[in-house]
């Protein structure tokens, strides 16, 4: 009913300041609802307009410039996609896909324990045919028969095993008795290898089945908190199961609801024209089974109307809660009360004032619960944040440290290169006296030019140099 902010701007700058007397022509009776409670402008939606409309629709890429045929098929396949995938996405935790799925597979693995369990007793009665009367469970009697193994081996030693498995001491005692005294033929031990492992398979699926009926549990109690309180995880997920989804179910009426799995019964009856059936999927429900054979009809419609109402809270809420499906309940177990003993139920308005507040504290205790933890979230995605950029600052001074370290290195080469050069044009430099040249004093090579020279030794070799001077010019004195 909302109208979008776009649309508005675009009627407001298309139509004229003076739209008393407007009319404008709008392909969708909502779209136009909309329009004239937002605008005040005056809509027509049926008649010549839909022809209007499907005629600009049609003739579309003829009234725009620069848009062809092609490009409008691109652009209504990609509005079909983004539509799909607006419906499609929603809430993970509210999928109600896994529920279909989990119930499905969880019907097959009870047929399936079932038929093992069967193998199993028939495979294993040949060597212990007592067996089946004292432990008539299924999956017990696979963990019996794989804790016993062959017969003739049972004694007193394994008396305490088999009390841990069968929960029972006379059972046990019962066991041990019968094994002694027992009918069976005699088994080889490939036989016994092979029934062991087949128990072993039959267990390990009946230890799965619990854990997947765990699983449905919290999903149901996340996706559908109402109606599993009111009717049971099982029974709610049955009926999510056979509408399709969970808004599926909230889109039926409770007269369907009531029949939901009893399809072929009824149609049946509407053909032969005879009795309808009074409870579908609804019946495996403790309440059905509780209630008097002449009471079952009335309360499978009370039952079915609950649970209509669960499901729309379910499937409509932001935050789902159990407590309105706990007050339902209350109210299918003073109904059930009222048909047995006429004490006369609480009304539906106080029962519903009454679960209205408690929702609203817990759906408040909810919310502090989800503000906490988002403050969490952004506090620790804040200090990871900070560590990342602290990181990076320390990485950005260590390459700066090892910059600063390689420049200074470089100059203090180039300083080095500068100094060698300096003296190498110092000591070419220095004149010959006399035009003498000593054998001594002769040049040095080029490498060795390059080596650096302590200032100690360069006086010392001065001081020899003038003193060999000074003796030559003696000499030359005395000649």
């Amino acid at each position: 009913g909302v109208l979008h902010e776009d649309l508005r701007l675009l009627l407001d700058t298309a139509l004229p300041p003076k739209r008393k007397k407007v009319v404008l022509g709008v392909g969708d009776a909502k779209m136009g609802a909309a329009v004239q409670e937002e605008l005040g402008v005056q809509c027509q939606t049926g008649g010549v307009v839909a022809e209007l409309m499907r005629g600009i629709r049609l003739h579309f890429p003829a009234l725009v410039r620069g848009l062809t045929a092609q490009s409008a098929a691109k652009a209504q396949l990609g509005l079909g996609h983004s539509y799909s995938r607006a419906k499609v996405k929603f809430n993970v935790h509210r999928v109600d896909n896994m529920i279909i799925q989990s119930i499905s597979l969880l019907d097959q693995l009870d047929k399936d324990i079932n038929t093992f369990s069967m193998r199993v007793r028939e495979w294993y009665g040949y060597h212990f045919p007592e067996l089946i009367k004292i432990v008539p469970e299924n999956s017990m009697y696979c963990r019996v028969a794989k804790f016993i193994g062959n017969r003739r081996e049972l004694s007193e030693e394994s008396l305490e095993g088999l009390e841990e498995i069968v929960m029972d001491s006379a059972k046990a005692q019962a066991i041990l008795e019968a094994s002694r005294s027992s009918m069976g033929m005699d088994i080889s031990p490939l036989d016994l290898i092979n029934i062991e492992s087949f128990s072993r398979r039959v267990i390990s699926l009946s230890e799965y089945r619990r854990g997947l009926q765990e699983y449905l549990r919290s999903k149901m109690s996340q996706v559908a908190p109402s109606l599993s309180a009111l009717i049971g995880e099982v029974v709610g997920a049955r009926l999510i199961s056979h509408a399709g989804s969970l808004t599926n179910l909230a889109k039926y009426p409770a007269s369907t609801v009531q029949i939901l799995g009893a399809e072929k019964a009824l149609f049946r009856a509407l053909k032969t024209r005879g009795n309808t059936p009074k409870y579908g999927l609804i019946f495996h429900s403790t309440f059905i089974g509780r209630a008097a054979a002449k009471n079952k009809g009335r309360i499978s419609r009370y039952l079915a109307n609950k649970c209509t109402i669960a499901s729309r809270i379910d499937c409509f809420s932001e935050v789902p809660t159990s407590v309105f499906g706990d007050k339902l309940r209350e109210q299918v177990e003073e109904r059930l009360a009222f048909y047995e003993t006429g004490e006369p139920p609480r009304k539906n308005l106080e029962v519903m004032k009454e679960a209205v507040v408690e929702a609203n504290e817990v759906v408040a205790e909810v919310k502090r619960r989800q503000e906490k933890k988002e403050k969490k979230k952004k506090k620790r995605e804040k200090r990871r944040l900070e560590a990342l950029a602290a990181a990076a600052e320390e990485a950005k001074e260590e390459n700066s440290v090892m910059e600063t370290e390689e420049n200074d290195v470089g100059a203090k080469k180039k300083k080095k290169k500068k100094k060698q050069q300096a003296e190498e044009s110092e000591a070419e430099a220095e004149p010959e006296e006399n035009g003498l040249e000593e054998e001594e004093e002769q040049p040095l090579p080029k490498k060795k030019r390059k080596l650096t020279v302590e200032p100690e030794q360069e006086e010392e070799e001065k001081k020899k140099k003038k003193k060999k001077k000074k003796a030559v010019a003696q000499d030359l004195e005395e000649d």
